[in-house]
Parts: C-alpha cells; structure tokens; sequence
C-alpha cells in the first residue's frame, strides 16, 4: 500500500542526510517529503533567528499539504520535534517513527535527556557561540559520531556540510508538552542504534521504556547515522510499518 513518509532530519544535518533512502521507499511506490529545518541545510536563517516552534511549523506545513495521514519519521533532534507536531496534529499523522531519537516524556527538554546520556560524545565537545544561541563540534568528533561506520565518501559528505555551520540550540531548551489525548493516541515505533555515540543506545532503550507506549522496537547494528551506514536496513524496516 502506497504510504507518504515525512522525514524529519536532526541536529548538525539536514535533508541531504535522507539521500539515499528517498529513492528506496520511491521505488518501493511510496511518496517521501524532505526538507531543511530553518537554520539547516540550505536554510541559513542564524541561529539567534531560530525557533522551536518554527521547527514544528515547517513540519506541520508539510503535513497539511497532503490529504492523506502520514508516517512521521525523526531522526536525533528530530525526534523531539515530531513530538510536538504529533500533540498538535494528530488526526494527520498514522504513525510516529523514532529513528535514533529523543522521545521526551511530558515536561523534558532535550537537553535533559542529553546530560543524562553518558554514552553520547555530543554534549561533552560541544561548543558555544558567546550568546548561547548555537554550537558546534570539533570535525573529528562530527565525523566519528555522524559518520565514523560509514564510507570515505559520506565522512566528506558530513565534513562538507558541516565546515561552518552552526547548530540552533533553542530546540535543545524547548519543553516537551504532550497529552494522552492528542501525542498519545498516535502509534508509535522506534528504531534503536546499537553502537550509536550521538544519542546512546542504553538512553534510547530507557526512553522508549519510560514512554511505555511504543508498540515496537527495531534494532540496528550502526551508529548514529543508519541512513547513511545501513539504508537498506532501515528502507525494510520502514516500508514493513
């Protein structure tokens, strides 16, 4: 059955980072929408000029213009972010899909989740403009988290995209607000990654416990960036919902 996936890249990316499975799920005859979130990819709004709210308005732009629900894919940051959409919106959306991500409880931030995950290397070099309005990392540990199972020609992929860039960090401070009626009536499913340094996989397995309402758990053998390390893994596991 054909199915519309909307998917939502994380911290320190953007769409590019889905360019290998766009054409997969394609020509497995499923419609695929990707994007930059402001202040990513090709989107350079600075990231003082940068909202969480902005992030779930361009995702629920997205959304509205289809007629049919979608499947509702974060990755990372992106998780927390689908969360919002979801409590907003959630007659549109036939599935949420966490890949790698953050999956808040009612009143968390991502920050909390992320001081708490001893298995990350993100919140440990992460550096900060003097205002505290983005961060950025140290190339090599960009590349060791982003990229560090995948081949010679994703590492440059992920250095090129990277050289410069500043991450927005509002997303980071945001407070997860959700409710049973609306984020809770909404199917979800994660895919964890087993040797991921980027959002730890005991935090991942913690979180999905404390939601207590995930109908099913994934496994992958990679690291922070299935996309790129195993597409075909992660097209089968998305085109089997």
């Amino acid at each position: 059955m054909k199915q519309t996936f909307v998917l939502v890249h994380g911290a320190f990316a953007g769409a590019y980072a889905w360019d290998l499975i766009v054409p997969a799920l394609e020509n497995a005859g499923h419609q695929v929408i990707t994007f930059d979130l402001p202040g990513h990819g090709a989107d350079l709004t600075p990231p003082q000029n940068v909202s969480f709210d902005a992030y779930v308005d361009t995702v629920a732009q997205h959304i509205n213009s289809q007629s049919e629900k979608v499947i509702l894919v974060g990755h990372s940051m992106g998780g927390v972010v689908i969360t919002a959409v979801a409590e907003k919106m959630p007659e549109k959306i036939a599935k949420l899909v966490y890949l790698s991500a953050y999956l808040p409880k009612n009143g968390q931030n991502l920050q909390e989740l992320a001081e708490s995950d001893a298995e990350s290397l993100i919140g440990r070099n992460l550096q900060f403009t003097p205002d505290y309005s983005g961060g950025y990392l140290p190339e090599a540990i960009t590349e060791q988290v982003f990229a560090g199972d995948c081949s010679d020609d994703i590492k440059h992929l992920v250095a090129e995209q990277s050289k410069g860039r500043l991450e927005p960090l509002a997303a980071f401070q945001a407070k997860t607000v959700i409710t049973d009626g609306n984020f809770g009536s909404v199917d979800k499913y994660y895919i964890e990654t087993l040797k991921d340094q980027g959002v730890g996989n005991t935090l991942q397995k913690q979180m999905v416990a404390d939601n207590g309402t995930v109908k099913q758990v994934f496994s992958i053998d990679s690291g922070h960036s299935p996309y790129f390390a195993k597409p075909a893994e992660l097209v089968a596991i998305l085109t089997a919902l």
